[in-house]
């Protein structure tokens, strides 16, 4: 069984300072390439040419999350993480980019509570990483083989040549978790007088401000199905350096919303 770190969440508002050389699992651990000390940020007007430090063609990271109302899964107080989705900086959705990489739907959970002993990592993911169609375990191979294999900076290459079995796997887990904690949307909502409600309805300026009151005043995507039910919520980001580093910057959402400006549903769970 290996080792395991949690790793920090940089703030998310500003760009932070990268070290000179990154050491994602412990100080005396060199095993990342040395990158810049001060990175350069996606989808400027320049480039970085170590593509183990400066995220390309991608660039771009949506956090989003899912309220699953029927079928029903998770906490009735909580939106579920549905990943984190690489975009290239023109708005193309990177999908599906390695299949050298990709693992099975048995693999998830050993590799992070078997292989690397982090109980705590996979009670978060049985938590709040919730699958309404299928097991849970499914839907979190299908992400990292969807969305994990797009992200460049967290090749296994990239980790050098003290590199761990799987451990880019690992971590893309536990970056994907960091990074929905940082935003506690059913929170966000309720803290706005927005609640689930089989009779309330909402209208998309309250949907919209709650949002992005909480996001530095940049917009936030939010969907609905097709019975006006608010059913998904993202978070766009550019980042600086590798993604173990965890800088990242909030930017607007790359989308629009579909969900009318008036009459938007917000269903509780377990109650259709």
């Amino acid at each position: 069984m290996k080792a395991f770190a949690p790793i920090i969440l940089a703030a998310c508002a500003q760009a932070v300072s990268i070290p000179n050389v990154l050491r994602p699992r412990d100080d005396l651990d060199n095993t990342w390439f040395t990158c810049p000390s001060t990175n350069i940020e996606t989808c400027g007007t320049k480039t970085g040419s170590n593509t183990c430090c400066f995220e390309s063609p991608g660039g771009i990271i949506n956090q989003a999350q899912f309220w699953d109302y029927l079928p029903s899964s998770g906490s009735p107080e909580n939106f579920t993480l549905a990943g984190i989705y690489p975009y290239a900086c023109n708005g193309t959705a990177q999908e599906y980019c390695d299949e050298l990489l990709f693992i099975n739907s048995s693999s998830p959970g050993w590799i992070v509570g078997t292989e690397y002993g982090d109980t705590i990592t996979l009670e978060d993911m049985e938590t709040y990483w919730k699958n309404n169609k299928g097991s849970d375990e499914e839907l979190w191979a299908e992400d990292f083989n969807k969305h994990g294999t797009c992200i460049r900076t967290n090749r296994p290459s990239c980790w050098g040549e003290n590199f761990m079995t799987d451990e880019h796997i690992y971590t893309y887990y536990q970056i994907a978790l960091n990074l929905y904690h940082e935003y506690p949307t059913f929170q966000f909502l309720s803290n706005a007088g927005i609640v689930p409600s089989l009779t309330t309805t909402y209208t998309s300026a309250q949907i919209s401000e709650a949002l992005s009151s909480n996001n530095d005043g940049h917009s936030v995507y939010y969907r609905c199905d097709d019975t006006d039910a608010l059913v998904e919520v993202g978070y766009f980001h550019h980042f600086i350096g590798p993604l173990v580093v965890l800088d990242y910057v909030k930017i607007d959402s790359l989308f629009k919303t579909n969900c009318p400006s008036t009459g938007i549903r917000f269903v509780p769970k377990y109650q259709l």
